[in-house]
């Protein structure tokens, strides 16, 4: 029965990215689905995006390691992300009405700007829809109960994403999302439910994982684990502004209020739905604890799934999967489809020039297969866990393109010679960390983005020095 509900979800979920192909007329239709969403869908994009299988399978899985402590990039950072950008960032790029994060770029600074930061935006991705698509694989391989094996259910899961994205755009996420934080937001209510009953009562889970010391989330008093933790904060809650899944949902919004107001709930609403997953986890440690260590060394994220297949009736089961299914292919979706048209938009069409709408659309979809195809290989060959894949990648964003966005917004004085020494010192410093001194005393990327700032700041108050950019005055702050 669980397969075949797996199964029929799967197809409802093409039918609607079918549908909404029908609503795709040009490319603003495709990347911000006209503009016209109201108020609930966009907090149900938002909040589905987010909620993905770093949240279910790694948060949870992390949790159970490090306790509060070790999750404070997702979902410490990454809720406290989607409520500054509400805040902060949602009314100004609103007003700009731009189709891209990457035009925002070329806009207050250059087309170098612009295809550097889209370069370091599209690469950022890579990381994040590989961990939705071993997620997929790990899913099909547990409900056909090893019939499927996980590479060959990351291949399934690849094309079914790729299905409903290509056609649908836009639309397809937002109609989706609005299905799925549904299901999410149901199922896992009615599993912690069921699994507290197991477990002797949300009371005693919580006095149990705060006797084991499971809540202690500040870092210790000493310089290494206060960088450590900073460096961790800051990667998930600054380096994934300059995002463009996080940038559509703000401009599918039918006005600037929706936009800044769906953004604050979908990221707080996040917040408080992360924590169920993590419930689940340490609830597992009370109901089976042999099943927990012997996973917890070699494959943790499978816990929560073993959970639930082996202590729970078969409708609990349905709608756990159904949820986890839903969060994951709401996340797939929006991150397949936001480098793809990065990359279109930002970096190949700056060198071919202007094309038709109807050209503009073809060659996304293009890019969006091609990414889609990168994506399975990466996934298939990489060796990291689903919560080290999605924290990594935001850490490119965060020493390359968060600071010339929140720069370019707030500091009229910011130029295009700031931008460029920004991005260059910010990425460089953090690539010769990480081959060099990994682990050392400075997080790369936490220092990156110190010598971001710098750059910014020297680069602007200098005199010009970069031949053939013209610097723009930010008309829009």
């Amino acid at each position: 029965m669980l397969i075949w509900f797996v199964v029929i979800y799967l197809f409802i979920a093409i039918g609607i990215g079918l549908y909404a192909a029908t609503k795709v007329h040009n490319a603003r239709d495709y990347v911000v689905a006209g503009r016209a969403l109201p108020l609930y869908m966009v907090t149900a994009t938002v909040f589905a995006t987010w909620f993905g299988s770093e949240t279910v399978l790694g948060t949870s899985a992390t949790f159970l390691q490090d306790g509060l402590h070790g999750i404070v990039a997702d979902p410490f950072g990454a809720s406290l992300c989607l409520i500054f950008v509400g805040l902060f960032f949602a009314r100004k790029l609103y007003r700009m009405n731009l189709l891209t994060i990457g035009d925002y770029y070329r806009l207050r600074y250059s087309r170098t700007v612009e295809t550097l930061t889209g370069m370091a935006i599209v690469i950022s991705y890579l990381g994040w829809v590989s961990a939705q698509i071993t997620a997929i694989g790990l899913v099909f391989s547990l409900v056909s109960q090893g019939q499927i094996t996980p590479h060959n259910g990351m291949l399934m899961g690849s094309a079914i994403v790729l299905i409903y994205t290509l056609f649908g755009g836009m639309w397809s996420i937002a109609l989706h999302d609005f299905l799925q934080m549904n299901v999410i937001l149901i199922g896992m209510l009615y599993i912690a439910w069921v699994i507290s009953g197991d477990a002797g009562g949300v009371m005693h889970v919580i006095h149990q994982a705060d006797q084991q010391g499971k809540f202690n989330f500040w870092p210790k008093p000493d310089l290494p684990d206060i960088l450590a933790f900073f460096g961790a904060w800051v990667t998930m809650m600054l380096g994934s502004i300059p995002q463009q899944d996080v940038f559509q949902r703000i401009m599918s919004a039918k006005n600037e209020h929706v936009a800044v107001h769906g953004s604050v709930l979908g990221g707080s609403l996040y917040f408080l739905f992360a924590f169920i997953p993590i419930f689940l986890g340490y609830s597992a440690t009370l109901i089976d604890p042999g099943m927990v260590k012997q996973l917890l060394g070699e494959h943790p994220q499978h816990i929560l799934p073993n959970l639930i297949l082996h202590h729970t009736p078969i409708f609990a089961q349905i709608m756990f999967f159904g949820a986890l299914l839903s969060s994951i292919l709401s996340t797939a979706s929006a991150t397949l489809l936001a480098p793809s048209i990065t990359f279109t938009e930002n970096v190949i069409k700056p060198l071919i020039g202007q094309w038709g709408e109807r050209h503009l659309l073809l060659v996304m979809r293009g890019v969006v297969v091609g990414f889609a195809g990168l994506v399975a290989f990466y996934a298939l060959s990489s060796n990291s866990s689903i919560f080290n894949m999605v924290e990594n990648a935001y850490k490119i964003t965060l020493v390359s393109a968060f600071v010339p966005l929140a720069a370019g917004l707030y500091w009229k004085r910011a130029t295009n010679q700031g931008a460029l020494l920004a991005i260059i010192a910010g990425a460089s410093t953090w690539m010769w960390l990480e081959a060099t001194n990994p682990v050392g005393l400075w997080p790369p990327q936490l220092f990156g983005l110190l010598m971001s700032i710098t750059g910014m700041v020297v680069g602007s108050l200098l005199p010009s020095v970069v031949p053939g950019e013209r610097e723009r005055e930010d008309r829009h702050g």
